[in-house]
């Protein structure tokens, strides 16, 4: 199982963080340690002074799938979920800076909090017109809606199935809105699906 992330995909979160992006799907990885699950909480880890929360839909494969067109795509995700990709900001503008790879602010053990469940997509009546959220402390941080994605989901499934095959099992968090923001020691983050809180995590 692989976790798959994809960068830029709200135009709204490109302008604040990264002054605009134009151009195809980006995406990196996390290996399963990154994986947590069932409402655990995040211990605030050493390594980094600014740890910051990026609410998304997350997709779940569910049969093998390599260089797929995009017109059969849907076929290969049947449950969306909700995640947080946690980003340890510091470290990623260091590296930036640097011109270095930044695994090490997105892909560290326990960086990908995932929702206990999974809805099916049967369930929903336009996966282009899902409203998802997230709140910090009871307060609402970020709101997104599929509407708003520059890239679909049958088109980052297609486009990643370029270069990496998929499997089964297989999470593709799909992009996060603006509100992007950092969390301290004490602070509890809930995350919903149409007003479905589906996942909650304290930072420790």
């Amino acid at each position: 199982m692989k976790i798959i992330c994809i960068g830029h995909n709200y135009a709204a979160h490109n302008r604040e963080l990264f002054g605009g992006y134009k151009g195809n799907p980006v995406f990196f990885m996390k290996p399963d340690t990154a994986l947590l699950r069932n409402n655990a909480p995040l211990y605030y880890p050493e390594f980094t002074q600014d740890l910051q929360y990026e609410v998304e839909l997350v997709l779940r494969i569910h049969r093998v799938g390599r260089c797929i067109a995009p017109t059969f795509a849907s076929r290969y995700y049947n449950e969306i979920g909700i995640g947080i990709d946690f980003t340890a900001r510091d470290l990623q503008r260091t590296c930036k800076e640097q011109g270095l790879p930044w695994e090490c602010c997105k892909s560290f053990d326990y960086s990908a909090p995932v929702s206990a469940t999974f809805i099916p997509i049967a369930n929903f009546a336009d996966l282009k017109n899902i409203n998802f959220s997230l709140t910090l402390n009871q307060n609402v941080v970020q709101q997104g809606n599929t509407a708003d994605m520059i890239f679909d989901f049958d088109h980052i499934v297609s486009y990643i199935s370029n270069f990496v095959t998929l499997k089964m099992g297989d999470l593709i968090f799909t992009g996060t809105p603006a509100g992007v923001g950092a969390v301290k020691i004490g602070d509890t983050l809930a995350a919903s699906i149409e007003g479905q809180e589906m996942l909650r995590t304290s930072i420790k």
